[in-house]
């Protein structure tokens, strides 16, 4: 039953990541075709922006170490839509490699605190920063779409609560390169919706519109949807979610699966808000994908709308 609130944007635009960040924290690497018909089957339920792979070297996430192999076999996605497919770079190699694929929308991952970036990265927030820097600027002189994620948002596993100014001190930065959107993570799943009301309004404050950010939540302590709802209040229209709700962080042990894109589209369609999503055709998605995984999908409206037969160890 669909019950709108006011105050809340009229559609969201789904920034579907589980072939992505939900894949790459597997112990198991998933085979190419496999990661590739699951993202068919996501742009067949509706999502047009899906995030495909990471041109990382395969030394530091292996399970997408496949990333040459896999773009290749998307190109037919184009007839199912107007579907964005991005994928993560980490430098100019990564830009050169994805760029001889044909990618036309890039990310760009950064940190708000130095210990992730150290961990992450290898290097200091301020040495991040100048490596994504002719990232971006040869991207945005090729007219392609420059996506700039940030991590530990909100709070760090080795550092504790990361302050608001710090945060938006390093956003104001990476938009300032020239990224199109703002990627804002709470990247170990412990923000709450006041910490994530003062954050938007702190970043408004500093000159970055709402327009261009999204956010981006894991559910750890259960509030990833809350922590969603309070981000619409407050404009945002653009929602990372994992189909299933896969994910997690290979450098943050303590991060667990993302928001379930399924959780996601159920409270928007309860809203009255659009997504183009077909629920129905992603629920089925996440039950095929947890057939190859050999586990049940943690999506709690995956589960509710999957019949009790329903085996995860069945694989079509």
């Amino acid at each position: 039953m669909k019950v709108p609130a006011p105050g809340l944007p009229a559609r969201v635009r789904i920034h579907e990541v589980g072939a992505r960040d939900g894949l790459q924290n597997e112990k198991g690497t998933v085979p190419t075709e496999v990661k590739a018909e699951f993202i068919r089957r996501l742009a067949v339920a509706g999502l047009t922006t899906i995030e495909a792979t990471s041109f990382v070297h395969p030394k530091w996430v292996p399970q997408l170490a496949d990333a040459e192999q896999l773009f290749p076999l998307l190109g037919d996605i184009a007839d199912v839509g107007d579907v964005s497919l991005r994928v993560l770079v980490p430098n100019e190699r990564g830009l050169d490699r994805a760029l001889a694929l044909g990618a036309r929308s890039i990310a760009v991952f950064g940190s708000a605190t130095e210990t992730f970036a150290a961990r992450n990265l290898n290097r200091t927030v301020d040495e991040s920063l100048a490596m994504f820097e002719p990232v971006v600027a040869r991207a945005k002189a090729d007219k392609v779409q420059v996506r700039g994620y940030l991590s530990m948002c909100f709070g760090d596993p080795w550092e504790g609560a990361v302050p608001v100014a710090q945060v938006v001190k390093v956003a104001k930065a990476l938009m300032d390169l020239g990224c199109d959107e703002l990627s804002l993570g709470d990247t170990i799943g412990v923000a709450t919706p006041g910490h994530v009301a003062a954050l938007l309004t702190a970043l408004n404050e500093a000159g970055v519109p709402t327009e261009a950010i999204g956010v981006h939540f894991h559910d750890t302590y259960g509030q990833a949807l809350s922590n969603t709802l309070a981000a619409l209040q407050h404009g945002v229209t653009t929602v990372d979610a994992s189909a299933g709700g896969l994910g997690g962080c290979p450098y943050a042990k303590s991060a667990t699966g993302n928001l379930a894109t399924e959780d996601l589209v159920w409270m928007l369609e309860g809203l009255g808000i659009e997504t183009g999503v077909d629920l129905a055709e992603l629920t089925a998605t996440s039950v095929w994908l947890a057939g190859h995984l050999g586990r049940p999908s943690p999506s709690r409206t995956v589960r509710a709308l999957t019949p009790p037969s329903s085996s995860a160890s069945h694989k079509e």
